[in-house]
């Protein structure tokens, strides 16, 4: 799966360096070309893009959680931000306090390091689901389009233990693979105005969690009760970077009670 339709940042190196539509190419510049990674790209002048491959896989997810957990035990007083993705790391600096080319040596030493970095075990969080049809505005689609029932597509949701790949798009929406192949479903053609917090969805073949009532384009098959997004709170957010998650199924009744239980 190609990561250009999932990574937004990864496109802000061709806007800020559109490619050369008006000369014409030479003939080995048309030549097909093999892009090695570890990959560094200056995404702007105070950010850098660091690509371990253009696929989602669990061993890219590693690379960059090592190396994200470097960053933060050895950070560099010009690091302003660090921004995770499926296989790649976008790492923004100030470019007032270090030159790039020097910040960029840095970030390529913390990478030549990566075998050495022992990652602690995933936490495991299980997050309950109701199916149900008032919070299920698209599982009668997805059932039709995979050619499942509604339960074999919820039995077939609950099976797996997902990876939470990294947390984007709204504060505490997270990411998760591997969904079953056969649940693949496309997004809706016209995304929602509103989407509630809470909803489990499908994206092609991802399922996420909105976190926060937003806009929203994917598949909605469930509701959690749980709070995914604490705003103020020491821990803001229910899943993080590198969790274990797996839905369990629950009654109207239990999400009510659930509801009641977290406020």
């Amino acid at each position: 799966m190609n990561l250009a339709q999932f990574v937004p940042h990864q496109r802000i190196a061709l806007l800020l360096h559109p490619p050369n539509f008006v000369n014409v190419p030479h003939q080995d510049d048309m030549l097909p070309r093999t892009i090695s990674y570890p990959r560094f790209q200056r995404a702007s002048d105070h950010s850098l893009l660091v690509s371990f491959g253009d696929q989602i896989s669990r061993e890219h997810h590693n690379r960059v959680a090592c190396l994200l957990a470097l960053l933060r035990a050895e950070p560099d007083p010009a690091t302003l931000n660090l921004h995770p993705a499926y296989a790649s790391l976008l790492v923004s600096f100030n470019p007032l306090i270090t030159h790039p080319l020097k910040f960029e040596e840095y970030v390529h030493s913390l990478v030549g390091q990566l075998d050495s970095v022992k990652l602690p075990p995933n936490r495991a969080v299980e997050v309950p689901v109701c199916y149900d049809a008032e919070f299920a505005p698209d599982l009668k689609f997805v059932a039709e389009h995979t050619g499942f029932d509604p339960d074999e597509v919820i039995r077939r949701h609950c099976s797996p233990e997902y990876l939470v790949y990294f947390i984007g798009f709204a504060p505490g929406f997270a990411y998760l693979g591997d969904l079953p192949p056969e649940l693949s479903t496309p997004r809706l053609s016209t995304p929602r105005l509103g989407v509630p917090a809470g909803s489990v969805a499908l994206g092609g073949r991802q399922t996420g969690l909105y976190s926060i009532a937003s806009p929203g384009g994917w598949r909605i098959i469930g509701r959690t009760p749980r709070k995914l997004f604490v705003p103020g709170g020491n821990e803001p957010f229910l899943l993080q970077l590198g969790d274990s998650v797996r839905f369990r199924q629950i009654s109207k009744t239990e999400f009510d009670a659930l509801v009641g239980l977290h406020g």
